[in-house]
């Protein structure tokens, strides 16, 4: 009579295993960072963009997160459809044409496999490698990493908070949080 219970023990403990590894293979990675609203990061800020949501000109393509997307292509030196370089005085918080065949652009430098006009985890991924450390500032007993983004043609800077949301300079306006909801420009 013990050999029962034990294998329906033992039974039961091999299907919850596998319910919980089928559950965990077909549960697909979610964004957190733009479920949580901002452009975010933890640890090493080398890694800290290929987990990002989607910026295409239907998914946050208006956002200050957009803004960020577009300060590297500023900073990549990528070209609009014209020829003409991604302008400092394109960042507009709108992922538009503009923005798009920038972006396929900078898809083409970096020889990405997807060339569609969308920021995805790959696209964002292959940027953050640029980010550098700069400093940190104390404030009112908080923190912030001044982070320096260099690329291929010009550099610009940005913070991540103590806790891990981004901050750029949006044109015209200041320094304002990478939101995926709300845009400042």
């Amino acid at each position: 009579m013990m050999l029962i219970p034990t294998r329906r023990a033992g039974l039961s403990a091999v299907i919850a295993a596998v319910v919980t590894g089928a559950l965990a293979v077909s549960a697909a990675p979610a964004s957190a960072n733009a479920s949580d609203g901002y452009v975010s990061g933890a640890y090493q800020f080398q890694d800290d963009f290929g987990d990002e949501g989607t910026l295409t000109t239907s998914s946050y393509a208006h956002t200050n997160a957009t803004a960020l997307w577009q300060w590297v292509l500023w900073a990549e030196g990528a070209k609009k459809s014209n020829g003409d370089p991604f302008r400092q005085a394109d960042i507009d918080c709108r992922f538009g044409s503009d923005t798009r065949s920038a972006t396929i652009s900078l898809q083409r430098t970096l020889e990405l496999e997807a060339i569609d006009g969308k920021v995805g985890n790959d696209t964002f991924g292959a940027v953050d490698k640029n980010i550098e450390y700069v400093s940190t500032d104390y404030d009112s007993s908080a923190y912030r990493t001044k982070l320096r983004y260099t690329g291929d043609a010009n550099a610009f800077f940005l913070y991540r908070s103590s806790t891990g949301v981004y901050r750029i300079n949006i044109p015209n306006v200041g320094w304002k949080p990478a939101s995926y909801t709300y845009a400042n420009c």
